[in-house]
């Protein structure tokens, strides 16, 4: 399985690819595609600037998404939304697409350094993204980063590693 991976994140210390690259270690015998969203910078969307027709990273990220068989993703949370480097994506590549996400199935996650754990920016995603054609398959937010996850071990919560393992195995076997 051709597995597309990403955080909704720009920074390069994001705690989300944190996050996504523990959760990739699950998936050691597929075909993984971790990008940097810093790599599909685009001018700040407008319907001005889409007169003159859609950047490249736009259609670069929609191959992305074209050549996968699957997505996980963690957002991250900017004052209960998207971080603004994703935003812009999502506008821009829904534009071109609208189905931009194209049916593909979705392991939807998100934690923050606060006891909510990203779960404004999740739940809004978890009602906006079918829409754009995401399939969630699962989702699972992590609270309190760094109280709750180690580099070198992932996530440390006895109960959040359990409830992790268990959305990822679902995941998987939605694929079976």
């Amino acid at each position: 399985m051709k597995i597309l991976a990403f955080s909704g994140s720009n920074s390069s210390s994001s705690i989300n690819k944190q996050l996504v690259k523990f959760a990739l270690k699950s998936y050691v015998d597929d075909d993984i595609n971790l990008i940097d969203l810093n790599d599909y910078a685009m001018p700040i969307f407008s319907v001005d600037l889409e007169k003159s027709g859609f950047p490249n990273e736009a259609h670069q990220f929609l191959n992305q998404i074209e050549e996968c068989d699957a997505i996980i993703c963690s957002l991250a949370e900017h004052n209960r939304s998207y971080t603004v480097a994703f935003k812009n994506l999502f506008d821009w590549t829904s534009r071109v697409n609208a189905k931009l996400f194209q049916n593909k199935p979705m392991f939807l996650m998100a934690t923050s350094p606060g006891g909510f754990g990203g779960g404004n920016v999740l739940q809004t995603a978890k009602t906006f993204f079918p829409q754009f054609g995401a399939d969630i398959i699962e989702n699972f937010s992590l609270p309190k980063f760094y109280e709750n996850f180690d580099v070198d071990n992932g996530i440390i919560l006895p109960e959040k590693l359990e409830e992790f393992n268990e959305k990822t195995q679902s995941f998987k076997n939605s694929f079976n």
